[in-house]
């Protein structure tokens, strides 16, 4: 119980530090993430990439996903019962809200994500262990449990921290990206 009750805390003191920056701040964070990535070798090698449309407190995609999904296949999830699937992006217009308001591809069903090079990945907070929190429902972990390509972990340097609390199933990253440093 003793880590459930870190994690519901350290998701409180993150979503409060967030709030606490101006969006046009986080905005030009999440160029600079977007600028790392393009320079990771996981990137610059993978054509078939999971990654995902933000949510609030997450760092934005929008720029990242029209900048990319025409020159790499670009796949988001859409949530499936208790899992995560991915599919094709093709524009900010095929998209429609799915499960918990997230955004997800509304079209090419039968194109999955199935043989993806890299996953690109949000989280609420990051450890320089390579460890990562997530919202507390357990989809990125369900998916990262079977993924076995390199996962970048995005986030805003704030949200990096030198220990977070894990649980066993807490699955690591293979490289952690915010506006100020690359890990891994």
């Amino acid at each position: 119980m003793h880590a459930v009750n870190a994690k519901q805390q350290l998701r409180r003191k993150v979503f409060a530090l967030k709030d606490s920056y101006p969006e046009k701040t986080l905005q030009a964070y999440a160029a600079e993430i977007y600028v790392r990535i393009e320079q990771s070798p996981f990137f610059r090698e993978a054509t078939r990439i999971a990654c995902y449309h933000a949510l609030p407190g997450e760092v934005h995609t929008t720029i990242f996903l029209e900048r990319w999904y025409v020159r790499k296949r670009i796949f988001l999830p859409a949530v499936d019962g208790e899992q995560l699937k991915f599919y094709p992006y093709q524009g900010e217009k095929s998209l429609k809200t799915g499960a918990f308001g997230i955004m997800e591809p509304a079209t090419d069903r039968d194109e999955t994500g199935d043989d993806l090079d890299l996953a690109i990945i949000p989280g609420v907070a990051f450890d320089r262990r390579m460890n990562r929190l997530g919202r507390g429902k357990g989809f990125y972990d369900r998916f990262l449990s079977t993924f076995r390509k390199p996962v970048i972990g995005i986030c805003f340097h704030f949200q990096l921290f030198d220990v977070i609390p894990v649980d066993a199933y807490d699955c690591k990253m293979t490289q952690i990206i915010t506006e100020q440093e690359t890990i891994g």
